[in-house]
């Protein structure tokens, strides 16, 4: 099997390091962060960076073996494994009890949030309904259709909840961007029933439709395990919404599209998202790194995305830039400059 898909599988070690603190207990409930928040970001800061594209040959074969959709495929058993393990799991001490929620929320945000986005993104449906359930996880169904109709649309102009202003702190973008997209992914709705002539509460409305599976979903946590389990489960949710923000913030800060003397904008282009070529990053993350070329071209898998010379480029990867986008002034400083004029 070729290196380019074995380093694919570096996923499993965010769901290694969350079983051994599960098992063992203690302060390795935090293994996972310090794993992806530390070791990580540093190693980043030390290896090379991979800006190689696949070509020709190697292309085509990729783009069409099945390995990289069934590794995809795999993350729905796994994160619903591991959540309701997570749930009927006693964590005595509160340390503990912290760390399992952080672990579990790491998993919402990076196989939850991520995979679901990727899946979420393809024509069969059968594809889009394992996305669906993995969004399912974190109570954040309503970002396919904001996601795929509002934010490709929107990107890097003021109608878009989803791209940061500059010099906009992520504590007020979170709130913004969130409820913004809730609501907008509503409206998209709300205007596609009416397109179709169809009720617009009824269940061709995807809103209507997520909105019953997730009051479905938190009503069986409820009386099948109890309060505190739901209380856990929607905490663990809120952290994967916090991080799919998080890097919703530092994918589009302050590139914002040039608008026409008529009102409209120009073309998304690669130069209206960030990049990131670092390795690590690139590969726990199914290339969401590469994410310009994901707005240029919205459906080509992630196993082929490319990098070009001229999108902007983050001084380095995922894991390191949402570190630093706790501290909004340090942020400001350090990728101000590098917007592009």
């Amino acid at each position: 099997m070729q290196i380019r898909k074995l380093k694919y599988l570096t996923i499993f070690l965010l769901p290694a390091t969350v079983g051994v603190g599960f098992v063992f207990k203690g302060w390795l409930t935090f293994l996972p962060l310090v794993t992806f928040f530390v070791l990580v970001p540093a190693l980043e800061l030390l290896l090379p960076i991979d800006d190689a594209n696949l070509e020709g040959e190697v292309r085509d074969e990729a783009e069409n073996d099945p390995f990289y959709d069934w590794l995809l495929y795999l993350m729905l058993p796994l994160q619903f494994g591991y959540l309701y393990w997570f749930l009927i799991s006693d964590f005595g001490h509160t340390y503990e009890h912290l760390g399992a929620l952080f672990s579990m929320g790491l998993m919402c945000g990076v196989i939850g949030v991520n995979v679901g986005h990727e899946l979420g993104h393809r024509s069969n449906r059968w594809e889009r309904l394992v996305g669906e359930l993995l969004l399912l996880s974190s109570l954040e169904n309503h970002f396919l259709p904001y996601h795929n109709r509002g934010h490709h649309t929107n990107v890097g102009t003021p109608q878009d909840p989803a791209t940061a202003r500059r010099n906009e702190p992520l504590y007020i973008f979170w709130f913004r961007s969130h409820f913004g997209s809730y609501f907008q992914a509503w409206r998209i709705e709300w205007t596609r029933m009416g397109i179709m002539k169809h009720f617009r509460l009824g269940l061709t409305n995807l809103m209507v439709v997520y909105s019953l599976a997730q009051i479905s979903l938190c009503t069986g946590i409820y009386f099948s395990l109890g309060p505190d389990a739901l209380i856990d489960f929607l905490i663990v949710a809120g952290i994967g919404i916090l991080l799919l923000e998080t890097v919703n913030y530092i994918e589009h800060y302050g590139l914002m599209r040039k608008q026409r003397e008529n009102g409209t904008f120009e073309s998304v282009k690669r130069i209206h998202s960030w990049n990131a070529n670092n390795v690590l990053g690139r590969v726990v993350l199914f290339e969401l790194t590469r994410h310009s070329d994901h707005h240029f071209k919205a459906d080509r898998p992630y196993q082929v995305l490319e990098t070009h010379e001229g999108s902007p480029t983050m001084p380095t990867g995922y894991p390191g830039m949402m570190l630093l986008s706790l501290i909004p002034p340090l942020f400001f400083k350090v990728v101000n400059p590098r917007i592009p004029a």
